[in-house]
Parts: structure tokens; sequence; C-alpha cells
């Protein structure tokens, strides 16, 4: 039988490096594709009330969204509810102003098809929900949602 000779002055070969920038540059692509980046911070608290029919938004590029709800931050702003427009508290004067910056925002062919998104807390009284309404009424934005979560079905 023949014997198995160890060298031991042997050293290792180099480590071919050449695809590894290949491979981040897919794993970065992987996470820029798959990562979605928030456009707002909630300023309000949205706990948004059930529904049992629901249709969903079509173009939400076309949506422009109004925030009512108590302060994150109590402390700091209360506990009454607050209205917020594009990541700012907001009064209901502002409302108007709000809507035709975002007309001017989009294109001639767009403007008629903006939908208004209401995302309202649960708790909130519905006399600021009218109140801001008629702001929607007074500025010519008629298209309006009320965002909700679909009401889980039980089973019996």
């Amino acid at each position: 039988m023949s014997r198995f000779k160890l060298k031991k002055g042997r050293s290792l070969g180099v480590i071919n490096t050449s695809s590894l920038p290949d491979i981040i540059f897919i794993l970065l692509f992987f996470f820029m594709v798959t990562v979605t980046m928030r456009e707002v911070t909630y300023k309000v608290k949205i706990n948004l009330p059930e529904a049992t029919q629901i249709q969903k938004l079509e173009k939400k590029s076309l949506v422009s969204y109004i925030y009512v709800g108590p302060p994150e931050n109590s402390r700091l702003y209360g506990t009454n509810t607050r209205i917020q427009l594009n990541g700012q508290f907001a009064t209901l004067g502002d409302i108007q102003e709000f809507v035709v910056t975002q007309r001017q925002q989009r294109s001639e062919a767009d403007r008629q098809k903006i939908t208004t998104s209401l995302k309202v807390n649960k708790d909130t009284r519905m006399g600021i929900v009218t109140d801001i309404k008629q702001q929607l009424r007074k500025a010519g934005a008629f298209k309006i949602n009320y965002s909700a979560h679909k009401k889980a079905k039980i089973k019996r």
C-alpha cells in the first residue's frame, strides 16, 4: 500500500475576489427595489376604523392625504384632535391652500382625477371631519375617500 505524505510547507492559494463587486451590487440593487420609503412622518395617531366593504384606490399617485387624530407627542402638543397636511400640523383654513398646491403639482390632465383621502383616527369626533369636508367643498375637491381597515370575518 502507498503512504500519504503531508506537505508541511504548502500555503493556501489566493482567494479570487473578482466577482465580489458584482455580488455587492446585486444585493444593493435588490434592497433598493424592495425597500419602500415612508413619504410622511406621522405626527398624529392614526388608528383606522374597520369597514365591511372596501375598494382599493387605482392610482395612488393621484391621492392627497389628510391625517386627523390626537398628536403623537401629547406633552408638547396637547390631547386635542389635530390636522396634519404634508408632515406639518395645520388648521381648517390651511386645507383650501393645500388642495390648490396639490392641484398645481399635477399635470393638467390629472387635476380632475385627484382624490382626497381622509385618514382619521377612529376615536375622532365627526364634527371636525364635517368641517374638513366643508373646506374641501369650498376648494372644489369633491372626490373624497375615507381610509379604513377591512373588518375580519368571524367564522362560526
